[in-house]
Formats: C-alpha cells, structure tokens, sequence
C-alpha cells in the first residue's frame, strides 16, 4: 500500500531522475514501487544502438538507477535522509534486448532494508546489496546486476 509519504518520495524521484541529463536521455519512467521492490522502464527508442537492440549502457545504467532508486525510496519511506552512491557493481549481460526496457531492482536479501536503515541511524551511514535485472516480455533475463548501494546521512 502506497502512503502519501510514497506519492511525494516518488514525485521527488522522478524530478530527480529529470534533472540529470544523461538519465534524462535514458527517458526512464516509474513502472511499479512496493517497498522493497522498484520497477523503472525506459523506450527502446531512446536507447538503441548501431545493431537495433538495447544499449547496453543503457541496460547498465537503467539497473543502476533502479537500485538507487529502491534505496533512496526506502530510505525516504522510513523517514530519513541520505545521499546514495553505488559503491560497486557487477553486470552480466545474457540476451539482446529488442523491446522497451524492463528493469526491477529488489534487495538481496529483504532484511537489508533493515540492516541499511539500522546503519544510517546509529552510525550515519548504511550499506546494501541489491540485485536488479532487466526482464524481457517472455520473462526471461536479459541482464543481471549486483551492486553494493552506500547511503550517508545528510546533516542538512
């Protein structure tokens, strides 16, 4: 169930997501929020390259954001307010991608949510795993990622 606190984090995300010009040129758009689970899609359109599939960029980046945004939401959900960096990553790329782009993040495990917020207000800073993948229309992966989100605590 979505919350009013949901609706104004996601507003704040999506202007976010705006303002940078190259995710801006990504076109990503909010597919799906649960807590704990974040869908971003984006067109093929915007994001194909010399062989008429995905950018694997693209695919790259649009995973990328949403982990970010997973954890960014969840942070703001719980009421609190941090900057958030990936910190590494790792990406595997399986099939070409010959549609509109699919990615989920969700975490690695659902008791990170937990252990990130713990971290963020007992030591300022807090850390994840989080996994995403871009999914095609049959449901099959296109690609994987695996990355280690960092959130600090803003003092502003």
């Amino acid at each position: 169930m979505q919350t009013s606190t949901d609706a104004a984090a996601l507003a704040a995300l999506i202007r976010h997501l705006e303002a940078m010009p190259p995710v801006a040129a990504l076109q990503p758009r909010l597919l799906d929020w649960q807590p704990g689970r974040l869908r971003l899609g984006a067109p093929l359109q915007a994001n194909i390259n010399d062989k008429g599939c995905a950018f694997g960029g693209s695919l790259t980046s649009l995973m990328t954001l949403a982990g970010w945004g997973l954890v960014t939401l969840t942070l703001e959900r719980a009421g609190l307010h941090a900057d958030v960096f990936v910190a590494d990553s790792q990406v595997r790329y399986l099939r070409p991608v010959f549609e509109d782009l699919d990615a989920q993040a969700q975490f690695e495990d659902p008791a990170l949510a937990d252990t990130l917020l713990h971290g963020l207000r007992t030591q300022g800073r807090g850390q994840a795993m989080v996994q995403a993948q871009v999914r095609l229309a049959d449901g099959r992966s296109a690609a994987t990622f695996s990355g280690r989100y960092v959130a600090i605590a803003r003092t502003d």
